[in-house]
C-alpha cells in the first residue's frame, strides 16, 4: 500500500475526511475508491458513499477477499447510520468470517459491533449482548469502544438497568475523550443527557410525578402492583403479564389502577375501553365478559370486584398499586421514540424494528405529519421521516424490546 493511502487511512481514522480526500480525490484505483466511499459517509453523503465502495468491492481482484469482506463491513455501517435496517445480516456474517479467516481481528471485531449495534437498533437485545460477550474491545480503535460501551448503555436502558447504563457511558465519555472526535463526544453527550432526563411518568392516588430512569428501576425492585403504560404489560412481583396485543384489557387495568383505591364506574369502563358513549345491555355485556378475562389474568397478583357503581381492583394488603406512564401522553409515541435519535429513518425500517406491518407505520407517519411532529424528504423508497426537533424527554421505555415473564 503506498504512502497517500496510508495517509488518508490514517486521516479517517482521526475523523478528518478532508484531508484523507486531499490525498486520494483524483484517484480511481480499489484502494483509493474504498476509502473515498468512507471519507464521504463521514461527510454525510451516504449514498454517493455507497456507490463507491460497492465499485472498489468490484475493483479488488477476486483473490483479495479480506479486502473485499472490508468493503461489505464498511457498506453495512453506512447501512446502519442511514437507517437501512433491511440490510443483509448474512453478508456481514459472512465478510466478519472471512475477515477472522485472514487473521484480519480489528476489522472483524468491528463487524460484530455493527452487528451489536443493529440488533439493538430492532430491539433483540438478548443477541445483541451475545455479540458483545464475543467481542474484545481492546482489539478496537477508540471511537468504535466508545461504541461498544453506547451498546451496552442501550441495552442497559431499555433493561431499565440505570447504574449500568451511567457506568457505560463514563467509559464511553472516557473513550470518545480520547480519540477526540467531535461528533462522537457529541453524541456520547446526547446519551448522558437522555439518561438524566425524565424517563416515565407515575400516577398514582393523588401522585402526579416524572420519575428518572433509575427511580423507574427502584420502582419496579419494590413491592408494588405496576400497570406499564409504555410497554403495555403489568408488572407484580417480578412476573409480567404482557398486554401488548390486547389493548382492551390493558386499558381496564389502566383505568382500575388509576382510579385504585376507590372504584371506577361501568360507564367510565366502557367509555375507556370500548370508546362507547353510552353505556348499553351490549357494552355491558361485552365489560362482563372482558372482566372476566383480566380477572383470570390477574388471579395471582390482584382481583376485581364488583360494586355497586362499576369495578374495584384489589391487591393484597401492603401493595400499593401505580401506573407508569409516558412522561408525555402523544399517539404514536413509539414512531417519535425512534425517530428521537436524530437519523433519517425509512418507513421499512421503523416497521421493522417496532414489528409491524409498513402499513400501519405509513398511517402513523401520516398522521404525525399532519401534526407537524414529523417531516420527510425524497421520495418513493428514497423516502426519509425525521423530526424537526428533538423530543424533550428520553425515549428509552418506548424503544423495542422483547419483554419477558421473571
Amino acid at each position: 500500500m503506498d504512502a497517500l493511502i496510508t495517509a488518508a487511512g490514517r486521516a479517517l481514522a482521526a475523523g478528518d475526511p478532508l484531508g484523507a480526500l486531499n490525498r486520494i480525490a483524483l484517484r480511481s484505483d480499489a484502494p483509493a475508491l474504498a476509502l473515498r466511499g468512507i471519507a464521504m459517509a463521514q461527510l454525510g453523503d451516504l449514498e454517493l458513499a455507497k456507490a463507491l465502495l460497492r465499485r472498489a468491492a468490484r475493483a479488488f481482484s477476486p483473490r483479495e477477499h479480506r479486502a473485499r469482506a472490508r468493503c461489505i463491513v464498511a457498506e453495512a455501517e453506512i447501512a446502519l447510520v442511514s437507517r437501512d435496517l433491511g440490510w443483509p445480516e448474512k453478508a456481514l456474517q459472512r465478510a466478519r468470517d472471512t475477515l477472522e479467516r485472514h487473521g484480519d481481528t480489528i476489522n472483524a471485531a468491528y463487524a460484530r459491533y455493527l452487528s451489536a449495534r443493529h440488533l439493538l437498533l430492532i430491539g433483540r437485545l438478548d443477541e445483541a449482548e451475545r455479540e458483545l460477550d464475543m467481542l474484545e474491545p481492546g482489539l478496537l480503535p477508540l471511537q468504535a469502544q466508545a461504541g461498544c460501551d453506547m451498546v451496552v448503555a442501550g441495552i442497559a436502558m431499555r433493561r431499565i438497568e440505570a447504574a449500568k447504563a451511567k457506568r457505560a457511558l463514563e467509559r464511553a465519555a472516557a473513550s470518545a475523550g480520547q480519540a477526540g472526535i467531535p461528533a462522537l463526544l457529541s453524541e456520547v453527550d446526547d446519551a448522558t443527557r437522555a439518561l438524566a432526563a425524565p424517563a416515565a411518568r407515575l400516577v398514582a392516588s393523588e401522585r402526579d410525578e416524572l420519575l428518572l430512569l433509575e427511580q423507574v428501576e427502584a420502582l419496579l425492585a419494590g413491592n408494588m402492583f405496576v400497570v406499564d403504560a409504555c410497554r403495555h404489560v403489568i408488572r407484580s412481583e417480578g412476573a409480567i403479564i404482557g398486554l401488548e396485543t390486547r389493548p382492551v384489557l390493558f386499558a381496564l387495568a389502566r383505568a382500575l389502577a388509576e382510579a385504585w383505591p376507590s372504584d371506577v364506574s361501568r360507564e367510565t369502563l366502557v367509555a375507556k375501553a370500548f370508546r362507547g358513549r353510552v353505556a348499553d345491555e351490549s357494552h355491558r355485556a361485552r365489560l362482563r365478559v372482558e372482566i372476566g378475562r383480566l380477572r383470570a389474568l390477574l388471579k395471582d397478583h390482584a382481583g376485581l370486584r364488583a360494586t355497586d357503581a362499576g369495578f374495584v381492583l384489589t391487591v393484597p394488603e401492603g401493595r400499593n398499586v401505580v401506573v407508569l406512564a409516558q412522561p408525555v401522553e402523544d399517539s404514536h409515541a413509539d414512531v417519535l421514540a425512534l425517530l428521537g435519535d436524530g437519523e433519517a429513518w425509512s418507513s421499512a425500517a421503523l416497521a421493522l424494528a417496532l414489528g409491524v406491518s409498513s402499513r400501519t407505520v405509513q398511517r402513523a407517519l401520516e398522521r404525525l405529519r399532519e401534526g407537524g411532529k414529523v417531516r420527510s424528504f425524497g421520495s418513493g423508497r428514497a423516502c426519509r421521516w425525521v423530526v424537526p426537533t428533538l423530543p424533550g424527554f428520553p425515549t428509552n421505555l418506548l424503544l423495542p424490546a422483547k419483554i419477558t415473564d421473571g
